[in-house]
């Protein structure tokens, strides 16, 4: 049977992120996860690393670590523009920085002040990565919407950045329709509560275990949103790679 969000699950097309909150949670997560970045000047050839010190909005700059190798500091005295590229769980993150940088200390260390970017490319290259819940750990969703006659209850399954898996008790059929937008789907995350519009993709009432399982779309999701969907596949997904880890050690 194939799968009702295999187009979604594909890579996705790049996308252009302006709003200073969604600029700011992406760069933080590069710098919380110490994720590598690639540096390049223009019609220069030689590429350098360096890593996020600090993501600072409301000053509006951002501190990058000491390039590798150093010898690249002579272009940042010459004021020369250059491209900063990383990726963080195969979501290619780029930016460019056309101002100046400061040649500076942070905490002792050698560092580089530059100005926050105005914009940021996220581009998701890899299929979405759909990660499957423990039974201890399902987390508890609510839905809700104008062609409800009442809220709905349930489990969360599995999720992916595109879509989840959701577990009502009972039969659901009479009061759900595939196709349909539904308004709120309220997803109890570890770290705070999530609410997104979702479209239902497919149905299927179990009588023998009288549950009904829906699998959904998230629909026309904020910036916000999406970070928070993100954050949580990339965790379930560390977890799961520390499992196996554990397994065959």
């Amino acid at each position: 049977m194939s799968s009702p969000f295999a187009e979604e699950d594909g890579p996705q097309p790049p996308k252009v992120l302006k709003a200073p909150m969604e600029i700011t949670s992406t760069l933080r997560q590069l710098e919380q996860n110490h994720d590598p970045l690639v540096i390049s000047f223009d019609e220069r050839n030689q590429r350098f690393q360096s890593f996020l010190i600090e993501v600072d909005p409301e000053k509006g700059r951002l501190i990058f670590d000491e390039l590798v190798p150093n010898d690249g500091e002579r272009f940042l005295k010459n004021a020369e523009p250059f491209s900063i590229e990383s990726s963080r769980d195969g979501v290619r993150v780029a930016w460019k920085c056309l101002d100046s940088a400061q040649i500076s200390e942070h905490n002792g260390l050698r560092c580089y002040f530059c100005a926050f970017p105005t914009e940021v490319l996220y581009h998701q290259r890899r299929s979405a990565f759909r990660a499957p819940l423990k039974l201890s750990e399902l987390v508890a969703i609510t839905l809700k919407g104008e062609k409800l006659a009442k809220p709905l209850s349930g489990e969360m399954l599995d999720i992916s950045a595109t879509g989840c898996k959701i577990r009502l008790a009972g039969d659901a059929s009479h009061s759900l329709k595939p196709g349909m937008v539904y308004e709120e789907l309220i997803a109890q995350l570890p770290f705070g509560a999530m609410t997104a519009p979702i479209e239902l993709r497919h149905l299927h009432y179990n009588d023998k275990l009288d549950i009904t399982t829906l699998g959904v779309r998230f629909y026309r999701m904020s910036g916000l949103v999406q970070r928070q969907v993100e954050r949580f596949v990339y965790q379930l997904q560390r977890e799961a790679k520390r499992h196996e880890s554990d397994t065959f050690q």
